[in-house]
Order: structure tokens, then sequence, then C-alpha cells
């Protein structure tokens, strides 16, 4: 809106007009995304992707897990918003317990659901 000197109104009718022609999409946690043609979108939260980073990287239990920096440059979002979904990894026991100057490390392997 800074850029280009307009207001939030005039952003969000831009984005709805956007989204009516099918090349933006609200997204949570991140306002918009746009939409590529024949681009494949990962509509799962957040959370459930940095989890499968675990399996995908094949870390095993006690290993150092990506710092939040690194994640949020990976998925395009905020610091704010991947500390809010690694809280969510150590809720469910998948993640120990980072905190300031600690590195957080894979207590489990999470169990992948298959989608139909």
């Amino acid at each position: 809106m800074r850029d280009h000197s307009v207001s939030r109104g005039v952003a969000l009718r831009a984005f709805g007009v956007l989204s009516r022609e099918g090349v933006a999409q609200p997204s949570p946690g991140q306002r918009w995304r746009v939409v590529r043609s024949g681009a494949q979108v990962d509509q799962r939260p957040l959370d459930q992707r940095i989890a499968d980073i675990i399996t995908t990287e094949g870390l095993e239990v006690g290993q150092a897990f990506p710092s939040a920096p690194a994640l949020a440059e990976r998925f395009g979002v905020s610091r704010p918003t991947v500390t809010k979904a690694l809280d969510r990894l150590e809720t469910a026991g998948v993640l120990t317990g980072g905190g300031q100057g600690r590195v957080r490390t894979v207590r489990a392997v999470p169990a992948r659901k298959e989608r139909s």
C-alpha cells in the first residue's frame, strides 16, 4: 500500500477483483497469495508443512531442527508465524522446546495421515 500510495480499502478491493478472476486467493496467515497458472499450492496449515520436513529430510529423533528464521525464509512467512507453528508442534510432542539461544530438536517422528 505504501509502495503504490493507495489506501487499505483500495488494495482490498483490488484483491477482491483478482480473486474473482482467479489470479489471487486469500491465505491464512499470509493475507493474499498470487495463484500462478498450473502451479500446485499446498493448502495445509503451516505446522503440518513444517512437520513434513522431518520425514522428507530424514531427520531422526535427537537431531537439530531448522531455526525459525530459516523456516520463515523457506516458507515465505513472518518469523512470528513460524514460531506459533513451532509452538503447536512442541505441544503435540513432535519437537523439543527451543527458547532464546537454544536449538530445537526432533522429539518424535510425526505420524503421517493418509489423504484421499
